[in-house]
């Protein structure tokens, strides 16, 4: 039996978009626990959006302002609920921001555009 060094070209390769991109998509229920658990370590979350065909070509646009000192799940959840209605044809991704070491702690995109 010989073993040959397997090629780029033999794997199927797939986009994946941030932190989760391997896993299955997240439940509402997930990603709720996800913002409580970003809050809990005290991050500051901000909103950022973008069409498919830009997404790997540079910076994300940002939804409003970061929301400094937001400590409630649900408002957070309510404004990624916002900038989806609003841009439905674009990712949408959750930043949440360290002020101490000043990057981010958390990134993961809540909803992704077919």
């Amino acid at each position: 039996m010989s073993m040959t060094n397997p090629q780029v070209g033999d794997y199927q390769t797939k986009y994946t978009l941030e932190t989760f991109g391997f896993l299955p998509k997240f439940s509402q229920e997930e990603v709720f626990a996800q913002i409580d658990y970003m809050v809990s370590l005290g991050l500051t979350p901000a909103i950022e959006h973008e069409h498919p065909d830009d997404a790997a070509d540079h910076y994300w646009t940002m939804w409003k302002l970061p929301m400094f000192g937001e400590t409630d799940p649900v408002r957070i959840m309510e404004e990624l609920e916002a900038c989806h209605r609003s841009y439905p044809d674009h990712h949408v991704r959750l930043i949440g921001y360290d002020n101490y070491t000043q990057s981010q702690g958390v990134c993961f995109v809540v909803y992704e555009a077919r």
